[in-house]
């Protein structure tokens, strides 16, 4: 394989690693990587692997949360099995909106809105969001995820939907979202994590099945760069899910609001003068 592919897959897997769980966009950030850095494959390929390489950020999910997630560990008593099976019941309700909106809305957006001052919008759109809802004193209702309705599980599968727009960030919306409906930040956070699990893997599963229907088998290269990309999402996903968790303990979102404004004019003043 040529080794500078190599390193392209590896950078764009530590983005993916780092932007999936933090609120920033993860493929506004990888499309704007591949825009001022493409790799020599085709674009068909490209938009394969930023959505392919997302199961390394999945497994970093399921590794970290493996005893949460699982209803049948041995380990838990009755009422926590039961509690187990009830978020899973929650993360289902909270996917509605996805499969009968949200799926059938990236297939028609995917090919519209993926410009460069799409995403530079929507970064700086989210980010203001985030500094105003998290200047704004308020109260968490729902500490936990046991106490987490699910009306408000449904309804922070409703601000999912607003990431098939290029840049606005599945985890931000879901984040922002799960805030606004009364959910502490932990909360916000934990539940945002769980709900990807299943919408990136058919996400992932439905652009694998799509290009092998028009293009065919990858090449032992792409294989190459498939796998490098999703094993260092995997690694980077575990150290930023603990950073975040870590973080959000004792600070707010505001930085990442900063972050996402400053980016955006970043991104608008680099393809307005280059």
């Amino acid at each position: 394989m040529d080794m500078i592919e190599i390193l392209k897959a590896v950078v764009l897997g530590i983005i993916q690693g780092i932007t999936e769980w933090l609120p920033i966009s993860s493929t506004g950030h990888l499309i704007l990587f591949d825009k001022i850095w493409p790799m020599t494959s085709t674009p068909a390929f490209f938009e394969v692997f930023k959505v392919v390489i997302q199961f390394g950020s999945i497994i970093a999910v399921c590794v970290l949360f493996f005893h949460k997630l699982n209803p049948f560990s041995g380990r838990k008593s009755i009422s926590e099995k039961r509690q187990t099976f009830d978020l899973w019941k929650k993360v289902i309700v909270g996917l509605v909106p996805i499969a009968i909106v949200g799926l059938p809305l990236d297939m028609i957006l995917e090919d519209y809105l993926s410009g460069v001052y799409v995403i530079a919008a929507t970064l700086i759109i989210y980010g203001i969001a985030f500094i105003v809802i998290e200047s704004k004193r308020h109260t968490p209702t729902t500490r936990s995820l046991e106490t987490l309705s699910y009306k408000t599980a449904f309804f922070i599968g409703c601000f999912q939907v607003l990431a098939a727009v290029p840049g606005t960030s599945r985890s931000g919306a879901t984040i922002l979202g799960a805030i606004l409906l009364g959910c502490s930040r932990y909360v916000a956070s934990e539940f945002s994590f769980f709900l990807a699990v299943p919408v990136m893997a058919g996400a992932s599963g439905l652009k694998l099945v799509k290009y092998f229907m028009k293009v065919g088998m990858f090449t032992a290269e792409q294989w190459g760069l498939l796998l490098v990309g999703t094993v260092v999402a995997f690694i980077v996903s575990i150290f930023a899910i603990r950073l975040l968790l870590s973080y959000i303990r004792k600070h707010d979102f505001k930085l990442f609001g900063y972050y996402r404004i400053v980016l955006g004019i970043i991104v608008i003043l680099y393809f307005t003068l280059v």
